[in-house]
């Protein structure tokens, strides 16, 4: 079982920057990749970015040199550091991870908003 705890989401205007953060718990040792999703009103949830656990990262191309997924071991956390923002940016943000017990199975972390708007 994991627990994940997303937060850092905002408002802010275009070209700014927000840090998300997401804090596992649990069975974390398991972890084998986590990323973060989002999904705006009436759009799919898509992947954002993802780091594995040895450190691989994949980045949608939409946020490719804007955006940055880093991790902290000794913190259980992985970030996500959002530059130069859009409004097309506008939506809500999950913390998502899969693990070695069931890796068909994701965890999801309930979600921050995050509105990019002037």
């Amino acid at each position: 079982q994991v627990q994940l705890v997303e937060s850092g989401g905002g408002l802010v205007q275009p070209g700014g920057s927000l840090r998300l953060s997401c804090t596992a718990s649990g069975s974390i040792f398991s972890i084998y990749a986590t990323g973060w999703y989002r999904q705006a009103p009436g759009k799919q949830r898509e992947l954002v970015a993802a780091i594995t656990s040895g450190g691989t990262t994949n980045y949608a191309d939409s946020v490719k040199g804007r955006f940055t997924i880093s991790r902290d071991n000794a913190k259980n956390t992985v970030y996500l550091q959002m530059n130069s923002l859009k409004p097309e940016d506008t939506a809500v943000y999950y913390c998502g991870a899969v693990t070695t017990v069931q890796p068909g199975v994701p965890y999801w972390g309930q979600g921050t908003q995050v509105t990019v708007s002037s």
